[in-house]
């Protein structure tokens, strides 16, 4: 039977590969001209689920 729990050392790199893909999301939006979402996606990854990742 498989495990459907996540393994306490894969936890933190999928938190920074959310972060990344995050941040690159907003950046790819701004570098468009978009000017609501890129920034939202941008705080969303530098001020939330960098911290995450740092602390898990």
């Amino acid at each position: 039977m498989a495990n459907d729990r996540m393994s306490p050392r894969m936890r933190p790199l999928l938190f920074w590969g959310i972060a990344l893909l995050t941040i690159v999301a907003g950046f790819i939006d701004l570098s468009r001209g978009g000017i609501t979402i890129g920034p939202i996606l941008l705080v969303l990854g530098y001020c939330v689920l960098v911290p995450i990742a740092i602390l898990k």
